[in-house]
């Protein structure tokens, strides 16, 4: 006899925003089947704007209404700090499908088609907009990566959580490569992120194993209730709990698990570098505070100590290895490592007030690091490839000034400077780990902060420099009406998140805490 089992509860108004997304993203792969070329990137862009911004609406109708709970059979867990965390990642990706789709060019993805010349030593001004292809397969391979970034802060359970790291990742391996006619850095980012990240979802799944076979379930809560119980084999929950940690650190990007990040960074196209900076980050972070302070809670005497020596050698190390660079994404890229280790701060206080720096941190950061990127896609050489050279970016400030005054204000920014963003943020998370204890951290944070800012400053003093360091002066592109959306909305909310941050904090204050 067949036994009879309940159906499963699957609440689809809880996970109609990831519905919406992956729906576009299936529809996005028929579109490219079966749509004419020459109607693709309207109908891309119409339909991945459209879900996105239908998938915003949606959380926020969720946020408003108070739900929480965990749905499909308590594999996706729907409380606030989730909601907070996917409208902050769908609120980046629209920003970042703004600026992927502003790179138009049948030269590939990171490419614009020039309607000037550069004259020898003067700035030519060149429109980036009317030009006849694109690889319109950015567009379903973004929201498919979109939907596995929604999903893993969201994950109930560490099987969901592995699969939407894999949803999000074989995307971005392929998104890293789509400007290698152009450039063979962009082959090699591809390669490098997909061998690292294979490496890292490896260690990830024997995390995933260890635990279930300390706790026989795969549940965060089953995990912690076994912990709390004292039951099981202690050793393999301890093994498991770091093999999960370094999966999680890989795709924050901590120290010693950095090593792709400066090379994908820069080789990838500069708008596909926007977006992952800025989500992929947002969601990892996201995925270690549900690990942490709903799995393993009971493990904190063994995952504090850890996320302290991972924040204080990511700190130094970014802070100190930023100081060599002499290419502007590569700045950024080292400028990211170490804003991961201050947000590291925040995790490792472990408290309240830890997850809710955290969360404004993560607001601070993801904004502010699209909107630098987005600048650096303005800046080009003769040939219309991007110039990064520091070297290049003299003047750049004089001769144009908004532009200058935008990548100005997320320096600042990142060096934590009054007034932006980034210094209540810092401010945030180094409060929230002298209440739990941690001054070391505060200490070394601080000291990050100043080495860092040197070269923060420098780059600032270099675009407004009187006369070029060099021949050649980079064209400077003159922003499509989709790209100065994403810059400005960058700059904007840097600065009133800087002078008016309490509307933020209170909203992130609000979120109630992990669902347990």
């Amino acid at each position: 006899m067949l036994l009879s089992l309940p159906a499963p509860s699957i609440e689809y108004s809880w996970l109609s925003p990831m519905l919406m997304v992956f729906g576009a993203a299936v529809i996005g792969v028929a579109v490219e089947a079966f749509a004419p070329t020459r109607r693709r990137y309207r109908i891309q862009l119409t339909l991945c704007l459209g879900a996105l911004l239908a998938a915003l609406v949606a959380v926020m109708a969720l946020a408003l209404t108070g739900a929480h709970g965990a749905a499909v059979v308590g594999a996706v867990a729907v409380d606030g700090p989730t909601l907070f965390l996917q409208g902050l990642i769908l609120l980046i990706g629209v920003l970042a499908l703004l600026l992927i789709a502003e790179r138009r060019s049948s030269g590939g993805l990171d490419a614009f088609t020039p309607q000037a010349s550069a004259v020898p030593g003067s700035v030519a001004q060149i429109e980036a907009t009317q030009v006849r292809a694109m690889q319109t397969e950015v567009f379903p391979l973004t929201m498919f990566a979109l939907g596995g970034v929604l999903l893993f802060p969201a994950a109930n359970d560490l099987l969901t959580m592995f699969i939407a790291l894999e949803v999000f990742s074989f995307p971005l391996y392929l998104l890293c490569g789509l400007a290698r006619h152009r450039r063979v850095l962009s082959q090699e980012a591809s390669l490098k992120y997909f061998l690292l990240g294979a490496f890292s979802s490896a260690i990830f799944l024997y995390g995933m194993a260890m635990l279930y076979g300390h706790a026989g379930t795969l549940s965060l809560t089953g995990i912690a209730e076994v912990l709390a119980s004292g039951a099981g084999h202690g050793g393999l929950a301890v093994v498991g709990m770091g093999l999960l940690s370094v999966g999680v650190f890989f795709k924050v990007g901590a120290v010693p698990f950095h090593s792709w990040i400066p090379d994908v960074y820069q080789g990838a196209p500069t708008a596909i570098t926007a977006f992952m900076a800025a989500a992929t980050k947002i969601a990892a972070f996201g995925a270690m505070l549900r690990i942490f302070y709903v799995a393993l809670p009971g493990l904190q005497a063994g995952w504090r100590p850890l996320t302290w020596a991972a924040a204080i050698v990511t700190m130094v190390a970014g802070s100190v290895m930023v100081v060599v660079q002499t290419d502007i994404k590569r700045i950024l890229a080292y400028s990211a490592i170490a804003q991961a280790g201050f947000i590291l701060i925040g995790v490792a206080a472990a408290n309240v007030a830890g997850l809710f720096s955290t969360l404004f941190y993560l607001v601070a950061y993801g904004l502010a690091t699209l909107g630098a990127f987005a600048v650096v896609t303005l800046v080009r050489a003769a040939g219309g490839e991007e110039d990064t050279d520091i070297a290049s970016w003299a003047g750049l400030g004089r001769r144009a000034p908004l532009l200058g005054a935008a990548f100005t204000i997320f320096l600042l920014a990142f060096a934590g400077v009054p007034l932006t963003s980034g210094f209540i943020a810092k401010f945030a998370v180094f409060k929230a780990a002298g209440e739990g204890g941690a001054i070391p951290l505060v200490v070394v944070g601080v000291i990050a902060s100043a080495v860092a800012a040197f070269v923060y400053v420098r780059v600032i003093v270099v675009m407004y420099s009187a006369t070029p360091s060099r021949d050649g002066l980079p064209q400077v592109v003159v922003p499509g009406s989709m790209t100065r959306v994403a810059i400005l909305a960058g700059a904007t909310a840097t600065v009133l998140f800087g002078v008016l941050p309490q509307s933020l904090l209170a909203l992130a204050g609000n979120t109630g805490g992990f669902l347990n």
